[in-house]
């Protein structure tokens, strides 16, 4: 009987001998470019600063490399680079696996492809396949597995493998016991970021690397159960509900989930957004200033006021996930960037006040189609009287209403230039979208 994993290693070791699609190679070049753009912010604030001091003696030597140049062994710029990559909640979704495979795939895909001293299209069909591999295992756990998992921490696990290993050029059988391995390294919990902590962008750097040792490892011949996936006492009945295997490989190699992904239009928690837009859809119809609200309601899925429910932030990290927070910022200035969580934004009395006047509600027609859908019903009631109501279906950024790649290049301008400089970020954006023709991926950080 062939598991699994072992499906999973056949497709990958044959996507590494073809070509791309014109279509999959540009919405993986899309990928990278988001992922940049989300790094790049990440990598000059905790915990990544804090990272480098507790993992100095694995820097400053090996062929990797993290965001501004500094050298590191290949695990620890995964580590490093994935935990930034998630840091500022930029980074990308797959809407279907509640998940953001960027951070950790192409973290792990980065750091070997440097190390392996690897092509732009070899890191490209890398990251294909840790997208495509990696999905349809969040996507398979599903609903029942977000309830206490973070998947970005244990899907991504695979996802990061599955990129290693393609770089490293792994036959099909030592490729599906790196898959089989980082099974059982899979972690991360959602209690870890109910309350204010560094632990969620670590879940992402610690897939990276994890995928990373598992890919070396089984480079070296350890082995792992290669039914990890499906067994009696594997990770599908361990952190889920038993889903179904076949249906996951059904499409593997026909549909390409890198091609649907969600990009992010706001600098917080994906959950938010159907609310942040929705409200900002009403005021625009009703012709309103927040100061005309007398209340507001969000109803909604229920994972997204469970995760992010908080209603009285004191942090940057608690802020990105705070309806109340987020969307009471949006009505005040429109947007919700990086900016939205700097200290004096976090303690304007007018955000505050009008925190308490939103009210928070599940709405079990909503909460039926997550996470397939993530939509929200917003209300609102004016002081003169007026009232309005809105659904906003998706969300800006979702597959039905993607950020075209004009949308994308200013999102990356946006987060890279502060951080290196306009003019290098603009060279480096135009690299990146030719990065299928680039013969070593070094040159980028030189």
């Amino acid at each position: 009987m062939t598991t699994t994993t072992q499906t999973f290693a056949a497709f990958a070791c044959d996507l590494n001998r073809q070509p791309l699609a014109p279509e999959v190679l540009h919405h993986a070049k899309r990928a990278v470019i988001d992922w940049y753009a989300a790094w790049l912010p990440g990598a000059v604030v905790e915990p990544a600063t804090r990272l480098e001091q507790a993992l100095a003696e694995d820097l400053d030597r090996g062929q990797a490399r993290l965001a501004l140049g500094r050298a590191a062994s290949t695990r620890t710029a995964a580590l490093i680079n994935g935990t930034a990559a998630h840091t500022v909640e930029v980074d990308d979704i797959y809407r279907e696996a509640i998940y953001h495979p960027g951070a950790p795939t192409i973290a792990a895909a980065w750091a070997v492809g440097q190390e392996q001293q690897a092509s732009g299209l070899q890191v490209l069909k890398a990251v294909v396949a840790g997208y495509e591999i990696s999905t349809r295992i969040g996507a398979a756990l599903g609903r029942a597995h977000y309830q206490y998992w973070h998947n970005t921490g244990t899907v991504g696990s695979f996802g990061a493998a599955a990129a290693a290993a393609s770089l490293y050029e792994l036959d099909s059988t030592p490729y599906a016991h790196a898959l089989a391995t980082v099974g059982t390294f899979a972690a991360g919990l959602q209690q870890a970021f109910r309350m204010d902590s560094m632990s969620k962008p670590l879940h992402a750097g610690r897939a990276a690397e994890a995928g990373v040792l598992a890919a070396q490892m089984a480079r070296a011949g350890v082995t792992g159960s290669l039914d990890i996936l499906e067994g009696d006492a594997g990770l599908g009945r361990a952190m889920s509900n038993g889903p179904d295997w076949q249906a996951a490989v059904a499409t593997l190699g026909r549909e390409f989930h890198v091609t649907r992904m969600t990009f992010k239009n706001h600098a917080c928690c994906g959950h938010t957004f159907a609310p942040i837009d929705g409200a900002l859809a009403l005021q625009r119809q009703l012709g309103i200033r927040a100061d005309d609200i007398e209340a507001l309601r969000i109803s909604t899925y229920r994972p997204a006021i469970e995760v992010a429910g908080n209603r009285n932030p004191q942090t940057p990290a608690e802020a990105r996930f705070s309806l109340p927070y987020v969307v009471a910022t949006a009505l005040l200035h429109g947007s919700v960037r990086l900016s939205a969580f700097d200290a004096g934004r976090l303690a304007d009395p007018a955000i505050r006040q009008l925190m308490e006047r939103i009210e928070l509600c599940v709405d079990p027609a909503l909460d039926a189609l997550f996470p397939g859908k993530r939509a929200a019903h917003i209300h609102i009631q004016t002081r003169d009287g007026r009232s309005g109501e809105h659904l906003q279906p998706t969300r800006k950024g979702d597959p039905e209403e993607p950020l075209s790649d004009t949308d994308l290049d200013d999102k990356f301008m946006e987060l890279a230039s502060p951080v290196i400089g306009d003019t290098p970020a603009r060279q480096l954006l135009q690299t990146l979208w030719v990065l299928d023709v680039q013969q070593d991926i070094r040159a980028l950080q030189r």
